[in-house]
């Protein structure tokens, strides 16, 4: 029999979705302005690479000129063929190629290997390390740079690209960043394995790695970029003209030409330009790595 008691009984057509809240959906209006905000902060954030990238393709008197010429009136090509002979333009880009790819490899083997050990084996003093380990991406660099110098100095690993790769190959952050990713994996997977009598290298190798591909597709641009830009390490490390980076190489030819603007522009585009397409190609594994990161399963 039916009371007062009785609430109000919802119909099943009728009920809110779970997760819903009951909230009110967002009308196309503030959708259409959330879009229209989001579209002015990204022309503001590529504006000025725009106009690098134009600039790059005027005559030298017309880079700075009053009012803005956007679009240069002859497009001068030649830029891009006169900055190869007038640097060295080659050696710099094969320097920074090499920096970069050996030293996110090192980073994202070294990174996912001991976030395995934090996230899946249990020892002793595991979380006390793992808190000391992350707590260094605090310490800023400048604080410790001068004893590593003196140590790649006693090494005799000063002025060559290894004195880059030995203290670069290991970076908290990224370790961080795949323990974090590999919480989200479910711990069963790892015990089935070890039943089956799976080695934790295995485990490592053939689970946890190929799972992980969108935490080490972040990992491994955020290292790539994060070595292409690199400027004071280089300048501590490299003095030999043959060894300096992009970074390095734009700076002496900013100096040496200093009134060729256009010639700047066009090295400045040659040096983003790799990170820009790396970036592109792999921003949907970049945003989902970062997304997933932060979550614990």
């Amino acid at each position: 029999m039916t009371t007062l008691l009785d609430g109000p009984k919802l119909d099943a057509g009728t009920a809110p979705a779970p997760g819903s809240g009951g909230g009110r959906r967002v009308g196309p209006f503030w959708r259409l302005l959330g879009y229209l905000v989001l579209l002015l902060a990204a022309a503001g954030l590529l504006l000025p690479f725009f106009w690098m990238l134009l600039s790059s393709l005027k005559h030298n008197n017309e880079v700075f000129t009053a009012p803005i010429t956007w679009i240069p009136d002859t497009v001068v090509w030649q830029n891009y063929v006169d900055i190869w002979h007038k640097s060295d333009m080659g050696t710099w880009l094969g320097n920074t190629l090499f920096l970069a790819v050996v030293i996110t490899f090192l980073q994202v083997l070294t990174g996912s290997f001991a976030a395995y050990g934090f996230a899946k084996i249990r020892f002793r003093g595991r979380d006390a390390l793992f808190l000391a380990y992350v707590a260094t991406i605090a310490v800023p660099w400048q604080s410790y740079m001068v004893p590593q110098f003196v140590l790649m100095s006693k090494a005799g690993l000063s002025d060559t690209r290894w004195s880059i790769v030995a203290l670069q190959a290991f970076a908290a952050l990224g370790v961080f960043l795949m323990k974090q990713y590999y919480e989200t994996i479910p711990e069963e997977l790892s015990e089935a394995a070890r039943m089956d009598g799976m080695s934790e290298y295995g485990i490592y190798r053939r689970i946890m790695l190929p799972l992980s591909m969108p935490a080490l597709a972040s990992l491994t641009l955020l290292t790539f970029v994060g070595t292409w830009n690199d400027y004071l390490g280089p300048l501590l490390y490299l003095r030999s003209p043959d060894l300096r980076t992009i970074q390095l190489g734009l700076s002496t030819f900013i100096s040496q030409y200093n009134a060729e603007y256009a010639l700047i522009m066009t090295g400045s585009v040659l040096s983003v330009l790799p990170i820009a397409v790396i970036f592109l190609l792999g921003q949907r594994y970049f945003v989902e790595g970062l997304a997933t990161s932060g979550l614990k399963g």
